[in-house]
């Protein structure tokens, strides 16, 4: 399971998980609390309980790059385009706009 630190403005504002079963954003508890904290999108209104998809949320999709960007991307770190996990988290550190995507480091899990 993949998981990404989005930022607001290079504040943690939540994270975003790859499940087995979908995707999950969950908004930091400490982001929330904060008297100026913002929504990351419209379609993601502040609130405590996580939001959960089966697809990647149409937010966070629509900061992959498309066209001759995409595919620079796909041929230098070899990813393929339906990875769109992927894809965000390697093309979208560094977005135009208030919001960034930093990979959080896998931690090893037993099992």
């Amino acid at each position: 399971m993949r998981t990404a630190r989005i930022l607001m403005q290079d504040r943690l504002a939540g994270y975003l998980h790859e499940r087995p079963d979908g995707y999950e954003f969950r908004y930091d508890a400490a982001y929330l609390v904060l008297p100026d904290a913002v929504a990351v999108s419209l379609s993601l209104p502040l609130r405590d309980e996580p939001y959960f998809d089966k697809r990647l949320f149409p937010f966070f999709d629509g900061l992959i790059p498309e066209g001759w960007l995409l595919e620079i991307a796909e041929r230098t770190w070899k990813l393929d385009a339906r990875d769109r996990m992927g894809l965000l988290l390697a093309c979208c550190r560094d977005c135009i706009g208030a919001v960034g995507v930093v990979p959080e480091p896998e931690a090893e899990v037993d099992e």
